[in-house]
């Protein structure tokens, strides 16, 4: 049976929202000596420490594994609306890997991993609601991409840094043509293996990755509740290294521990009306400040994002 996130008393929609997407992992520990490259792999680390010393870390296939059964079933949020006798309704989400870069200390032993969507490059998107010429094109983010070359990444800016592009993936398609996020990682797994075996320790400060929830229906149906359709898009720190984005959540049923990889930006669509917003409270500003920590982490990081591009030109 899918669990259902109950909202706190008084918690706004947003929030209840925020809360469900978070992904909870579980936080592990291993010896440095067991990570492929010594004390120079690992991110969080004094490199004067010994080789047995203890490496804290969340796994990235423990991360996909997160999605997989909303990827399957859909994000069950139970979302209130006060103006209809305070009736609750719950909608269900799919997660969709919308970007994430992968930055490691090392260099890769393979070429610099940047697949691309399966769409044509010419072509754009537009969601159903769009009027006329305006739509969402390609051509930006492609011109882009075709300076992301070996020698960019592996040039000043990783001179500068002392890290390395490991793996970048941007999503172009159309949602309606898109892959649940976790069917999307085990197709590009099977060609970058890297997905799977990386850990949040070896990864560095600008490793990032950012999910697009696209609703797909509500239990009790409820045709006139304004803003229901509302889409997300969530940005998470995936490096050891934001501890403030990476906390300890408390003991497991096993006797281990738990991390929460709570969005540090958001960025949202067709948020009509008052719905996700609780009257009098901190909610517009918490919006307002989620949507510049997105925008400006893209800015910081030097990437187009597609999906944010689209959803800031319909930003509500």
């Amino acid at each position: 049976m899918r669990a259902i996130w109950m909202p706190r008393m008084e918690s706004s929609n947003l929030e209840v929202f925020l809360r469900a997407a978070t992904p909870h992992l579980p936080w592990r520990s291993a010896t440095m000596d067991c990570f492929e490259g010594g004390p120079s792999s690992v991110w969080q680390l004094d490199r004067e420490k010994k080789s047995d010393s203890a490496v804290e870390y969340f796994a990235l296939a423990d991360l996909w594994e997160h999605y997989a059964e909303s990827s399957a079933y859909g994000l069950a949020v139970p979302v209130r609306h006060r103006d209809a006798g305070d009736t609750t309704v719950t909608q269900h989400y799919v997660p969709y890997l919308s970007a994430v870069q992968l930055y490691t200390a090392t260099r890769p032993t393979a070429s610099l991993a940047i697949p691309r969507s399966t769409g044509s490059e010419t072509d754009s998107w537009s969601d159903d609601s769009a009027r006329g010429g305006e739509r969402f094109a390609r051509s930006s983010w492609d011109a882009a991409s075709d300076d992301d070359d070996d020698s960019a990444y592996y040039g000043a800016a990783s001179s500068k840094r002392s890290w390395y592009l490991n793996f970048q993936y941007r999503e172009w398609d159309s949602p309606y043509d898109r892959v649940p996020l976790t069917d999307k990682v085990s197709e590009l797994a099977q060609e970058y293996p890297c997905l799977m075996s990386l850990r949040s320790a070896e990864l560095s400060p600008s490793s990032w990755m950012s999910v697009a929830w696209y609703p797909i229906y509500h239990i009790p149906a409820h045709g006139n509740m304004k803003g229901i359709s509302a889409c997300f898009l969530t940005y998470h720190s995936i490096s050891s290294v934001f501890q403030d984005n990476i906390h300890r959540s408390g003991p497991e049923r096993d006797g281990g521990e738990t991390t929460a990889l709570s969005p540090f930006g958001l960025a949202t669509y067709r948020m009509e009306g008052d719905l996700w917003r609780r009257p009098g409270s901190s909610d517009p500003r918490r919006l307002s400040d989620l949507h510049w920590a997105a925008s400006s982490w893209l800015k910081q990081a030097g990437a187009h994002h597609p999906d944010f591009a689209f959803f800031t030109s319909y930003h509500r």
